[in-house]
């Protein structure tokens, strides 16, 4: 903690080794508390450390996601948590403290059944909070007076999510951060009583969406699994298409796990669309934005009703009369890309080919090659690498290589240290020594994630290439 007016010496709040995600939310006016979020993924905690002797007075659960998690009121008697304490979805929680900052009650401010408080941020007086709730994968927005007992106040959004909200001066205006189906991601001003507004700061839409080619906005599905659990994800369907015709298809697995899919323009989903290819971009186990116990089902053997939820989004398509069941494609990146390549040995008579980006094709070396606080973050989800080794290998794509029966494409950074190369490496090189097609796109000055314009149009339309050769239009 530093003194802005350097009258004092900075002051050590908190410390964490091995996984570290630290992240000071808050400070009291006084400057006796402060708010941390620690944790790796998945087991997130939100702590009222006293500074003066770095003591924990208090300690809740807090769901992944947006770090921001919290306010301290002006008496530093309440504390404003965004948390899933105890609960399924993550809601507005107050937690009223006592003057050495210890918990002695926890009460429900707001709360929606079946949605995640997603984003929550203050007016500059802490009199008003600004809550974004996530909706199926959508964002509804709303203030609330924490003063009194008046209804939250609902604020009209020109686009499908907010992903971040900060608050703009003493007049209680907000700035937010919108992305949706129909545009670029931009930055907008919403100040009280009025229209929102957008800023020059935005994208422009025309450096991603070419004359004549307007977006597609997508249509919610909720897939059933043969388990009975229900899914979630986002149809896209491609321009010109006659409704009641099947389509080749494309299911897209996002990474993460933790990861959403949420109806928002993507370069890459307009690329395929544009080649008459339709898109089903699914929520599996695992994923956020669907509760506590959606996240937590895909642990340990729960991954393996993770890859069958794979299929089950694809025959859910198909039994719909969306997808063609002979047009059927697999792809995803990072933990997407492993999922994909789980999906075309685990069920190789349902897809017509495959891209894997990214993606962990042995379980066992991506642990040895990744980096460390990744391996310890992963550990959780995944299984532990000594302990757990036989499931991990159960659980590779590796260990069942011999099932693969179609062409694969593999895309990899030069760099990715999150997921070293040589995961796509070696698939590719199983691959080929079985007779099967299969290519390697290695995108030079990238890591784990694409950062060069030049590259990421290089991935779009070598990917989309190759679904059309493989599935036609």
């Amino acid at each position: 903690m530093v003194d802005p007016d350097g009258l004092g010496s900075p002051v050590l709040v908190a410390a964490e080794s091995g996984a570290a995600t630290l992240r000071v939310c808050d400070v009291g006016e006084d400057g006796r508390f402060a708010l941390v979020r620690r944790g790796p993924r998945g087991r997130r905690e939100a702590v009222v450390v006293r500074t003066a002797d770095l003591a924990a007075r208090s300690v809740l659960r807090v769901g992944d996601g947006d770090p921001w998690i919290g306010r301290f009121s002006g008496d530093g008697r309440t504390l404003w948590l965004r948390s899933d304490h105890e609960r399924q979805f993550a809601a507005l929680l107050a937690a009223s403290l006592d003057e050495d900052g210890g918990l002695v009650g926890l009460s429900v401010v707001a709360e929606r059944e079946g949605s995640d408080l997603e984003l929550l941020a203050f007016a500059e007086d802490g009199r008003t909070a600004a809550l974004a709730w996530n909706v199926r994968g959508a964002s509804e927005l709303e203030t609330l007076s924490l003063a009194t007992a008046a209804r939250p106040r609902e604020v009209p959004l020109p686009h499908e999510v907010v992903t971040r909200i900060t608050r703009a001066g003493p007049g209680g205006g907000m700035v937010l951060s919108l992305s949706g189906s129909q545009r670029r991601p931009g930055v907008w001003w919403a100040s009280p009583g009025a229209l929102s507004a957008r800023t020059p700061w935005s994208s422009r839409d025309e450096d991603a969406v070419p004359p004549g080619r307007p977006p597609v906005r997508p249509v919610p599905l909720r897939p059933v699994a043969r388990d009975g659990l229900h899914l979630g994800g986002w149809y896209y369907r491609a321009p010109g298409r006659d409704a009641g015709r099947p389509a080749p298809c494309v299911i897209h697995l996002h990474g993460g796990p933790e990861e959403q899919e949420r109806p928002v323009f993507d370069p890459l989903y307009h690329e395929l669309l544009g080649r008459g290819l339709d898109v089903f971009a699914p929520d599996v186990r695992g994923s956020s934005g669907w509760g506590r116990s959606f996240v937590d089902a895909d642990l340990g053997t729960g991954r393996f009703a993770a890859i069958d939820d794979v299929a089950d989004c694809a025959a859910h398509v198909v039994l719909d009369g969306l997808a063609d069941p002979t047009r059927l494609a697999v792809m995803g990146r990072s933990y997407g890309g492993y999922l994909t390549m789980a999906s075309l040995v685990w069920h190789p008579e349902l897809f017509r080919t495959g891209v894997a980006v990214c993606g962990m094709s042995d379980l066992a070396t991506f642990f040895a090659g990744t980096e460390p606080w990744i391996a310890e973050s992963a550990a959780h989800k995944y299984g532990h690498p000594v302990r757990d080794r036989e499931l991990l290998r159960a659980l590779s794509p590796m260990s069942r290589v011999d099932e693969l029966r179609v062409p694969l494409l593999a895309v990899h950074g030069e760099h990715d240290t999150n997921v070293p190369p040589g995961e796509s490496e070696q698939m590719v090189r199983a691959a080929r020594e079985r007779g099967l097609p299969a290519e390697m796109l290695t995108l030079r000055d990238e890591g784990h994630e694409f950062r060069r314009a030049d590259n990421r149009r290089l991935f779009r339309r070598t990917a989309a290439d190759w679904m059309q050769r493989h599935l036609g239009r």
